[in-house]
């Protein structure tokens, strides 16, 4: 079976179960290090202040948001935390990359430059229904 190309491979699937895996993981080991729940509700959402760059235009706005809804800064900042050794540096970065996995395993993929609804992994928000027939 081939399968690069193939339309019949469920993509998006293998993508939101890689979420599902990174947001539990996120949370797990967040857990065992001792995080703060309070904390962790508190900086959830905080990537989300990255929509304020599409004050900027779709462009700019897609570029800071996709800076922050990457696994790569969460996973720099870990390892930064880890070498200093920095417990907190590190459950910071815990918790935006549950925020990261979480919003893939919603289907909010980066975005593109032509508009905040348009997405790697396909059209969210008032674009995805235009397109349902």
């Amino acid at each position: 079976m081939k399968l690069a190309g193939n339309p019949a491979v469920p993509l998006r699937g293998w993508l939101r179960a890689e979420a599902a895996v990174t947001f539990l993981v996120a949370i797990i080991v967040y857990r065992e290090l001792g995080g703060s729940w309070g904390l962790f509700a508190l900086l959830f959402l905080m990537p989300d202040l990255s929509f304020a760059g599409y004050l900027g235009g779709p462009r700019t706005g897609a570029l800071v948001n996709n800076l922050f809804h990457t696994s790569a800064g969460p996973l720099s900042l870990a390892a930064v935390g880890l070498l200093l050794p920095e417990t907190v540096i590190v459950r910071i970065a815990l918790i935006w990359l549950a925020h990261v996995g979480f919003d893939r395993l919603l289907g909010y993929g980066l975005k593109r430059p032509q508009g905040f609804h348009q997405t790697h992994l396909g059209p969210i928000g008032k674009a995805r229904h235009a397109t349902v027939p």
